[in-house]
């Protein structure tokens, strides 16, 4: 479009024989460029924004895929207020603003996870060796095999993998990262809070519609995407199994917590934040501020030592889910959410 206008300009501005009509011409011109280029760059703007739509991501050499739900970022108020909170490490609110991302539209299931403890771990399963550089991976290590049936009989295939560490549920990242070329991570505290509230648009009349808690559960989780979608498309965000995030646990973190993507990065390994409720908490854990501390009980009958770094035993009621950020990270920043396992000699 660009190269007719100019040639429209060279062609008619010679043909003109009085300075007026030439100039009232290259204004025409110069007009019509601007309204052009407007319009250019509009339509390239929206449809930057039509490709942050809902998709679904395949694996290189697996039967699996993922769904995935575009969140548009923003500002929101983080906690509750201090009359509302259930407990005082919801407090304070405070503004904190989060950027783009989509989110994996149901928990991590067996069937997915599986594929990732017995899958195959040599070089060619994953992306060429330049992606995985700018994922910041050098390797990929698999989970060990569970030494006793990690579901404990409440049922796999589509229901949520269970009994996962968080370290685990780094690794798993890692691994469809490393799959797809594409960054995945867990969610941060400030993102699976701001999913759940965006999500929750009113308040709901009945709990049982969205949600599976102890009260309906009848004492098991159920299969993923049974109960109605929130506002935004995610299915299980309250109930079902509480869900890792990425954070640290600090009961007065929200007091210091910054206000542009925080993230609360681990560095010991207990506690660490779960969030959401579960098939076996009552409502009133079952919000979306409520914060839940892992604690080393969620171990108690590991047997060995040190205890495992892929497998708890005592905590049928945590799992996790995805994100990927729109804006992908450099290598260097996505250490933060590669780290390494501590080892665990108990208490």
């Amino acid at each position: 479009m660009e190269q007719d206008i100019k040639r429209l300009f060279s062609v008619s501005i010679t043909r003109l024989s009085t300075p007026l009509l030439r100039l009232l011409l290259l204004i025409s011109v110069v007009m019509q460029f601007v309204v052009c280029s407007y319009v250019l760059a509009k339509t390239t703007n929206q449809s930057s924004k039509l490709n942050f739509t809902s998709y679904t991501q395949a694996l290189k050499n697996e039967d699996i895929t993922f769904e995935l739900v575009p969140i548009a970022g923003g500002s929101f108020i983080m906690g509750a207020a201090k009359e509302l909170a259930s407990n005082a490490d919801e407090t304070p609110e405070h503004q904190v603003s989060v950027d783009d991302f989509w989110m994996t539209k149901h928990e991590v299931t067996w069937q997915q996870y599986d594929a990732f403890v017995f899958g195959n771990f040599e070089l060619t399963q994953f992306q060429e060796a330049d992606k995985l550089a700018k994922l910041g991976i050098d390797s990929v290590t698999g989970a060990t095999t569970p030494y006793v049936e990690m579901s404990f009989g409440m049922g796999k295939d589509t229901h949520p993998a269970i009994n996962v560490t968080h370290y685990a549920a780094m690794q798993f990242s890692r691994w469809v990262s490393a799959k797809t070329g594409v960054f995945h991570r867990l969610p941060t505290e400030a993102e699976w809070e701001y999913a759940c509230k965006k999500g929750q648009t009113a308040e709901v009349d009945d709990l049982s519609l969205i949600a599976w808690y102890k009260d309906n559960s009848q004492g098991k989780y159920a299969k993923t995407g049974l109960k109605a979608e929130n506002a935004l498309g995610l299915h299980d965000m309250l109930g079902n199994v509480s869900e890792w995030v990425m954070d640290q646990y600090s009961k007065d973190y929200y007091g210091k917590s910054a206000q542009d993507n925080p993230v609360n990065t681990p560095t010991t390994l207990y506690p660490r934040v779960v969030r959401g409720g579960s098939w076996q908490d009552p409502v009133s854990r079952l919000t979306c501020t409520s914060r839940q501390a892992s604690h080393p009980k969620w171990k108690k009958r590991d047997p060995q030592i040190p205890k495992s770094n892929w497998w708890l035993t005592n905590a049928p009621f945590v799992g996790f889910r995805l994100v990927v950020p729109k804006k992908q990270p450099k290598a260097d920043e996505m250490q933060q959410f590669w780290l390494k396992a501590i080892k665990d000699f108990g208490r």
